[in-house]
């Protein structure tokens, strides 16, 4: 059935993007496409990251489902775990449309949203929902790890009393949060990313939950200068992080970009973000020496690709475009080129891979 929805893909991909992504939302919560049952994962991909096992290290990063409503059908997809958000404290139009943009020459996407939700109060209520248990009476859940991904409003926002109380309504329902300090589509967030004010949230966070934080991760911007990663890699650690997702949207345009879209303004994902991606996190792993969980993002479209970041020191990895322009076929894709590729090379977990090429 996933494959079916799939091929649907080029026909769909004719209408406005951003419609059809709600269009998708909305086929996932009726089950269109969905398996009944999580397929299992080979032992060979799972992974242990921040405290806990995944099964396979495929995530799909924030912004696919901003308000936490198919985290469960997602995860019977085949992800390994899946991350719902950015939710902000109260709900947030975002930009005015038009504001999403396919560049299918290139493989990439355009977005200026402008972190459009509903607020955590929704959020909040899906996620608690999520872990009860089952009609079924067996388990609740999404049946993977599941992390929340919080930011701040576009206006009246105070990061140090923000994000410490977004981190207090999640926290009962997820196994991670990742604190969005680097989205290109709300003035001034970026400079949370400097590493003396980072610093100073992350304490923050810390002092309202002294004894029962969830493992803090902090996503980070393609477009930091080389030589500003090292003190914010330090910040983090400093301040308790236990992990960066490695990278954002750029703002950057590639001269080699084909599409007419190329000049909208936003941020920019998929393949042209790969190159950037990948360097900064050789740069943060290299700093991090093992004492940070990293997640690679941005462009990553094969198991080749993954095995890649992986070398490069990635615990887990993210993907969203690859997934807008391919579907649910795209997750069993991945793990069959990972399988194929570490039984050719003889390599028995990922673990073996895991830094290699540091």
């Amino acid at each position: 059935m996933s494959s079916l929805t799939s091929l649907a893909l080029p026909v769909l991909r004719q209408f406005d993007p951003e419609k059809m992504h709600e269009l998708a939302l909305d086929a996932l919560m009726l089950g269109v496409g969905v398996p009944f049952r999580r397929p299992e994962d080979d032992p060979a991909l799972a992974t242990r990251a921040l405290g806990m096992r995944f099964s396979n290290p495929i995530g799909i990063a924030a912004g696919f489902d901003k308000n936490a409503r198919v985290l469960r059908p997602l995860a019977r997809l085949g992800f390994g775990f899946v991350e719902a958000g950015t939710v902000t404290p109260r709900p947030q139009a975002g930009n005015p449309r038009p504001r999403l943009f396919r560049l299918e020459e290139d493989r990439a996407v355009i977005n200026r949203m402008g972190f459009n939700n509903q607020g955590i109060d929704r959020f909040a209520v899906r996620l608690a929902r999520l872990a009860r248990p089952l009609p079924s009476g067996k388990g609740g859940g999404a049946g993977v790890p599941v992390g929340a991904n919080i930011g701040i409003n576009k206006t009246g926002a105070d990061p140090e009393r923000d994000y410490p109380a977004l981190v207090a309504r999640v926290k009962p329902y997820v196994n991670y949060v990742v604190l969005n300090v680097s989205s290109p589509n709300t003035p001034g967030l970026r400079g949370l990313q400097d590493a003396a004010r980072l610093k100073g949230i992350l304490d923050a966070i810390t002092a309202r939950h002294p004894d029962d934080c969830p493992p803090i991760l902090v996503k980070l911007a393609p477009d930091l200068e080389d030589d500003a990663i090292p003190a914010i890699v330090e910040a983090a650690i400093a301040g308790g992080a236990s992990g960066l997702i490695l990278s954002n949207t750029t703002l950057a345009r590639p001269s080699h970009l084909q599409s007419p879209n190329r000049g909208e303004a936003g941020g920019l994902s998929g393949r042209p973000l790969a190159p950037r991606a990948t360097a900064v996190l050789h740069l943060a792993a290299r700093v991090a020496a093992g004492r940070l969980t990293l997640v690679a993002a941005g462009g990553i479209e094969t198991g080749a690709d993954i095995l890649q970041r992986i070398r490069l020191g990635a615990d887990l990895v993210q993907v969203y475009t690859a997934f807008a322009y391919e579907g649910p076929a795209l997750v069993t894709r991945l793990k069959q080129e990972m399988l194929s590729i570490m039984r050719q090379e003889g390599i028995e977990t990922l673990a073996d891979l895991r830094g290699a090429d540091l």
